[in-house]
């Protein structure tokens, strides 16, 4: 990985309002072109080949031809469609999707923690499959770029354009975090950018295959694992 010359930045709250008044209102592009500027190939799209909103940010970074890396965590519990979507997206853009894979294999990992973990215990599974695969895949980048937006759940109803992820110790970025899901769809069937079918059948919110169910579009993560109070796999919070 190329490292650019740019000297480090604090982050201060001072750096991050400054930083969510200029991008607060921008177009999600500019926050884009900041994000390549400043930390070149540093700087990471996760995409879950699942939701509609990865999708618009992957576009848009190819569309201006920036350095972002495409991170793509495969917890091995897809679904057909999503490994499908990031094949399609490869061969499209042109763009290599670096999959990140979990240390234990499903076998391994019900051999450790018994079978079926999603089914008894969602939070583990997450973190293993997912947490953790996350935070390796993260480890040689300075920012990282997300797709979410503050109208899917109560708990990302706060999200800022910038903020610092003392997690993974890196910026976060969210373009999307001010964009309601009409604007999202609205730009996916202007530039005709691929998504996953699913989610024209049922599915408003994708993850992996057994703790994912049909929901409706009023309520988006009601579709994942379901019987549990769960709605997040523990990778935004």
């Amino acid at each position: 990985m190329t490292r650019t010359a740019h000297h480090p930045i604090p982050w201060n709250d001072t750096t991050l309002q400054a930083l969510n008044r200029r991008f607060r209102d921008a177009p999600p592009e500019a926050l884009l072109a900041w994000a390549a500027a400043e930390f070149g190939d540093r700087a990471a799209l996760t995409c879950s080949f699942g939701g509609a909103a990865g999708m618009v940010l992957l576009d848009m970074i190819a569309r201006q031809r920036l350095p972002i890396a495409v991170l793509f965590l495969d917890t091995d519990l897809l679904f057909p469609e999503t490994y499908a979507l990031a094949a399609e997206v490869e061969r499209r853009y042109g763009l290599p999707v670096i999959r990140q894979r979990p240390a234990l294999s499903l076998e391994a990992q019900a051999r450790q923690h018994g079978p079926e973990l999603y089914a008894r215990d969602p939070d583990r599974c997450c973190a293993l499959r997912k947490v953790a695969p996350l935070a390796e895949a993260l480890r040689p980048y300075q920012a990282w770029i997300s797709g979410i937006r503050r109208e899917q759940t109560a708990q990302r109803a706060a999200t800022e354009p910038v903020a610092w992820n003392a997690k993974y110790g890196l910026l976060k970025l969210s373009p999307l975090a001010t964009w309601s899901a009409r604007q999202v769809w609205a730009y996916l069937h202007a530039h005709a950018v691929p998504y996953n079918p699913l989610l024209d059948r049922g599915y408003p919110s994708l993850g992996c295959v057994p703790c994912t169910h049909p929901a409706h579009p009023d309520d988006p993560r009601a579709g994942r694992w379901s019987g549990f109070t769960k709605t997040e796999c523990g990778i935004h919070t």
